[in-house]
């Protein structure tokens, strides 16, 4: 009797819909067994894991029933005896390896018996144990961090941030199973078993394992990824709404890459396969952030003599990325560096020769100390680099530089709350405060780690380029709503800084892109000659209408808008703004109270706002404990500002505070999401 209950309860594993027995590690469980003639004192267990247990890995262990449970081994405590079963209380190491293990027993007075198996059990990290490295003293943190399987994650632009429901779902199904087969499919496992498994004891090594193996490169890990804006052959990125379906599918395929992921993705997969192992784990959401290929902490953007931003460079400034902090100690680097760690499972840069980031301590990033395991150079430029903006003329080769700035990258940076659904913002976790000395001393030490500072880099700017003072200065500003199906109206403003007249042409133009600000598709494109007095500002209304961008636009509803402005006998001056447009609204109600293994009737509203029929139209629905699976509905067409109502029913199975999320799509729209909260 494995007292799956009681266990469960203890180890904070009852959410686990499993026969076996799950537990945590530097924590005593029981099992009862009958069928024992000797006296118990004879007993001894053995528990073991991975393909080739051995002591000295510390992958087997080999123990007799002691009077008391010892902290640094295994060991077993007699419970309770009868006539024909003996209880026995199991603990393990605090640093035990995790995963699934053999338990057996053999009678130590006759020599003949082979041991007789007890059967199998899983192990798991335990942040509720003060001895474990992913110890987490905040009982509030851990039900958020580890037990919690709804999570909500941030999207938009600095300017316009939105959220979206995520269906962590670390605890459904065979979810628990795919994580344990997805290390087994890990390069390193590949390459020497017997070594990765006992190496599965440390959380700075499974987290950096996992972040190769949630991206396709290198390993045919779990999903692949794709950026073009065009997601034939899979599913596009912004249509998932858990992470269930895409391990599920995974499996089913037999380990085939899954089609598509990008950052937000990588993300929540990550997240979920954590969370189920018991490593404390949350998604952080970095509003422009860099991508600095060739590790100088700089980020080049290139734009043509029209203002079209080329795609020529390998470094970008995304309008959000999501990554992962991870909670547990760093022995290697010490007790400073210890707490959040950043892990990223998007294939941006090789690490080690393979697609993998982190973990890096978010507290050596805040500091500059870049030369700290693993991969700080990186994230510390995500959140900290410098932006030239740089005129380039393919014909000559020739580049010019615009202007740079460094407060531009590494904004907002968000998380959502412990308990609540409210947005947090950590960035001064990550950073001192843009503009302040310590900041920028901070970016000198971290240059100096990486020799930057004393060599000579041809490619930078000079003083005297980043001293230029523009005469004129421009923004664009929203006049009307940003939303898909309506025109888009923005203002140019452009002011004189000097004292005597200036003339500009002013070359505009505007871009579908993803969000990563990779454009896709001219939508639009203008000039006009400008003449300003002194002092002067003035506004140049600019509409572009929802007939020209509707066939352009990407699923992440992005469009950049750019102004060169050629000043007579000045410097160039680019103004740029990036926009996220809002997908219309989506309503569900719950018609009537949610009871246990009772149907409750469930209606999602949808207007169409647009004046045109929308087509294809697929609702789809999920929800731990609300419903199995996934729940597909085809909707007829709408007309325009037509009004649909779709109906379906739920059989809660547990109760409590539950989320219902929803993902409706059709020709005109992707991805419409929202999600609700049921009390049941």
């Amino acid at each position: 009797n494995w007292h799956l209950k009681e266990n469960a309860r203890d180890h904070h594993t009852s959410k686990f819909s499993s026969k076996e027995l799950i537990v945590r590690r530097g924590q005593a469980f029981i099992v009862t067994f009958s069928g024992t003639e000797q006296p118990e004192q004879n007993l001894t267990f053995i528990a073991e894991t991975g393909p080739k247990p051995s002591k000295l890995a510390k992958t087997q262990a080999t123990f007799g029933i002691s009077s008391t449970a010892s902290k640094d081994t295994w060991s077993a405590v007699l419970q309770s005896t009868s006539s024909n079963s003996v209880s026995i209380s199991i603990s393990s190491p605090s640093n035990a390896v995790i995963g699934r293990y053999k338990l057996s027993v053999q009678s130590t007075s006759s020599d003949s018996s082979s041991p007789a198996s007890l059967g199998t059990f899983v192990l798991l990290f335990n942040p509720w144990s003060s001895d474990d490295d992913v110890f987490m003293p905040n009982k509030a943190e851990c039900e958020e961090y580890v037990l919690e399987e709804f999570g909500i994650i941030f999207a938009g632009n600095k300017n316009h941030i939105n959220s979206f429901g995520w269906n962590f779902g670390q605890f459904q199904g065979d979810i628990l199973n795919i994580c344990l087969s997805m290390l087994d499919r890990s390069l390193n496992y590949r390459q020497d078993p017997a070594t990765d498994v006992s190496h599965r004891n440390d959380p700075k090594y499974l987290g950096r394992v996992l972040t190769a193996m949630v991206n396709a490169n290198d390993d045919q890990g779990v999903l692949l990824g794709n950026w073009s804006g065009n997601y034939e052959g899979g599913k596009s990125p912004s249509s998932w709404t858990g992470s269930g379906e895409i391990l599920q599918n995974w499996k089913k395929s037999g380990f085939r890459p899954v089609r598509y992921g990008q950052c937000w993705v990588f993300a929540a997969v990550l997240t979920t396969v954590l969370r189920c192992l018991g490593i404390p784990t949350r998604t952080i959401t970095n509003f422009s952030s860099a991508h600095d290929a060739d590790r100088n902490l700089r980020v080049d953007e290139f734009y043509d003599v029209s203002g079209n931003h080329l795609d020529r460079t390998a470094d970008s400034i995304w309008n959000f990325h999501v990554w992962n902090e991870s909670w547990f100690s760093r022995s290697d680097l010490g007790p400073s560096y210890s707490g959040w760690q950043v892990l990223d499972a998007t294939p941006q840069e090789e690490s080690g020769g393979i697609y993998q980031c982190g973990p890096a301590s978010r507290n050596a990033i805040k500091e500059g100390d870049v030369d700290l395991d693993y991969d700080c150079p990186f994230v510390f430029a995500e959140v900290n680099a410098d932006c030239m903006y740089w005129n380039y003329d393919p014909a000559t080769g020739k580049k010019t530089l615009i202007f740079s700035k460094s407060t531009v990258i590494g904004q907002f940076i968000s998380t959502k709350a412990v308990g609540r659904d409210d947005r947090v913002d950590v960035t001064n976790d990550y950073k001192y405060e843009e503009g302040s000395t310590k900041e920028r001393d901070i970016f000198k030490k971290a240059r100096k780690k990486l020799g930057l500072e004393d060599k000579f880099d041809p490619t930078a700017p000079t003083p005297q380029e980043i001293d230029q003072k523009p005469d004129i200065s421009g923004k664009f500003k929203v006049a009307g709503p940003l939303e898909v199906g309506k025109d888009l109206n923005l203002i140019l403003v452009l002011a004189n800084l000097q004292s005597d007249v200036k003339t500009a042409h002013v070359n505009m133009t505007a871009w579908s892109t993803v969000y990563t600000r990779r454009p896709v598709h001219e939508i639009w494109n203008d000039s006009i000659s400008v003449t300003l007095s002194p002092k002067e500002e003035k506004q140049f209304p600019i509409k572009i209408p929802y007939t020209e961008y509707q066939q352009q636009l990407t699923t992440d509803n992005t469009i950049q808008v750019t102004a060169l402005c050629h000043v007579e006998g000045g410097i160039q001056v680019l103004v740029q703004r990036d926009i996220t447009l809002d997908n219309p609204a989506i309503y569900i109600q719950v018609l009537g109270e949610a009871k246990v293994n009772k149907e409750v009737d469930v209606e999602v509203i949808f207007t169409n706002p647009i004046d045109r029929e929308v087509t294809d139209c697929v609702l789809q629905v999920e929800g731990n404990d609300l419903l199995r699976g996934i729940l597909e509905i085809d909707v007829p067409s709408l007309k325009a500002s037509e009004k649909s109502s779709i109906k379906f029913k739920l059989i809660p199975f547990e109760t409590g505070p539950k989320h219902l999320l929803v993902n409706f799509s059709c020709d005109k729209f992707a991805a419409i999401k929202t999600f609700k909260m049921v009390n049941v």
